[in-house]
């Protein structure tokens, strides 16, 4: 929605920085009558764009909110809440998607499931891992890396004291 009223926008030559603020003041150049540089009619479907893009915000904000209560109504969720890079989202999507934990056998099996692991091309006693697999959920993967490089972007700023695990992790991947 905000790529089309830029787009639509630049065709006339009007542009903003990217952002929310910029979307914000294309919609007041739309907004203002007296600016000639918008004819009437491209007005008036920009109007209807920019409308519904604030719909859209709206509606947004009221299921964030319905998934922030969810969450706090679930003690699964609440205790996944805990873990590092595990935010309200993530905790109620595993919360919502896994209905019993104990089915997996190992944290491997639920990585596997997920599809965050190596792919596996082994005989012989010769163990040779691929790139990550991608099999198994997008959607919960997607978040699960989203909440690493949070915990990374984190460690980096602030330091890693409390969290040895994560030095050396971050030592690891920097050789």
């Amino acid at each position: 929605m905000i790529n089309a009223i830029r787009a639509h926008l630049g065709e006339f030559g009007i542009v903003a920085p990217v952002g929310r603020n910029g979307v914000e003041e294309l919609l007041e150049v739309v907004a203002d009558p007296s600016d000639k540089r918008v004819p009437e009619i491209v007005r008036a479907c920009l109007a209807a764009l920019g409308a519904q893009l604030r719909r859209l915000k709206e509606q947004i904000l009221e299921f964030d909110r319905m998934i922030r209560a969810w969450h706090r109504s679930s003690e699964m969720s609440l205790r996944l809440d805990d873990c590092p890079g595990i935010g309200p989202v993530l905790a109620t999507a595993l919360a919502a998607t896994i209905a019993d934990p104990k089915a997996f056998r190992s944290g491997r099996n639920f990585s596997a499931w997920i599809g965050i692991v190596p792919k596996q091309h082994s005989s012989g006693g010769k163990n040779r891992l691929g790139g990550i697999s991608k099999q198994g959920d997008r959607y919960l993967r997607g978040l699960f890396v989203a909440g690493a490089l949070a915990v990374i972007r984190y460690a980096k700023i602030h330091g890693t004291k409390h969290r040895p695990w994560l030095r050396a992790l971050l030592a690891a991947a920097a050789n």
